[in-house]
């Protein structure tokens, strides 16, 4: 692969200079403090100077979304690859390490895991492919507890009851991870709404209410999530599917 050329290399570097600037704006003033108008500013240059890099705001706010999923990711797989091969090691450790992240980075946060806002309302949208940000995140879970399945059966309601209420609506899962057992997307889905319902909450600070040290709180979620993965299914139970 031919090196890239110095017209390239300074294209790249003004679009992470573009992307470094709206992440500033982010963090000190919100998604509503972000506009080209500012970054151009900041950056010396003229604001329609930034659409021969950006075609629109909401195009920059989806590129940063991506980076920052990105970003999220890479320090999930860090945290699990210290934690060694056991999957529930694993877990537990990207578990507390996404919870690290998103407290060091509140604003960031909002952006990716908040309500939806210009930009990131048409980057969600592509959630269901293989290579979307989101589901390469979403995939650093769902492979330790499919590990763990395949291992050893994990306890979960009786395949009747999931095949009842998720069968058939579980069509954008598989469409960017593949055929997941049912019991395993249930296991996923039911681990990541608790670790983010108590991450978003200590973000936002609403346990400020109800606990003084949610972190307590968070472990003992986690110990508990642990012990039912760990919990071997009811005597007579057949093997995964």
């Amino acid at each position: 692969m031919a090196a890239p050329t110095r017209r390239e290399r300074l294209r790249t570097a003004t679009v992470a200079e573009i992307k470094d600037g709206a992440r500033r704006l982010l963090v000190t003033g919100g998604i509503d403090a972000i506009s080209l108008r500012a970054i151009a500013r900041d950056m010396g240059m003229t604001a329609p100077a930034i659409y021969r890099y950006f075609p629109s705001l909401e195009a920059l706010v989806a590129d940063l979304a991506a980076d920052l999923y990105n970003e999220l990711r890479l320090r999930l797989e860090a945290a699990g690859d210290d934690a060694g091969g056991e999957p529930v090691a694993r877990l537990l450790a990207m578990s507390r390490a996404f919870r690290a992240w998103s407290l060091a980075h509140p604003a960031e946060f909002g952006l990716i895991f908040g309500a939806p806002v210009p930009g990131r309302t048409a980057f969600v949208g592509g959630h269901a492919t293989p290579d979307h940000p989101g589901a390469r995140l979403g995939a650093v879970f769902i492979q330790p507890i499919l590990d763990l399945w395949r291992r050893s059966p994990f306890r979960t309601p009786p395949g009747e009851l999931l095949r009842r209420h998720l069968d058939g609506r579980l069509e954008p899962l598989r469409l960017s991870h593949g055929e997941v057992p049912i019991e395993v997307a249930y296991a996923f889905l039911s681990g990541w709404t608790r670790l983010y319902g108590l991450v978003a909450m200590e973000v936002f600070h609403q346990f400020d209410w109800a606990v003084t040290e949610a972190e307590a709180l968070f472990e003992l979620e986690l110990e508990t999530f642990a012990a039912q993965l760990l919990a071997g299914p009811p005597t007579g139970d057949g093997p995964p599917s």
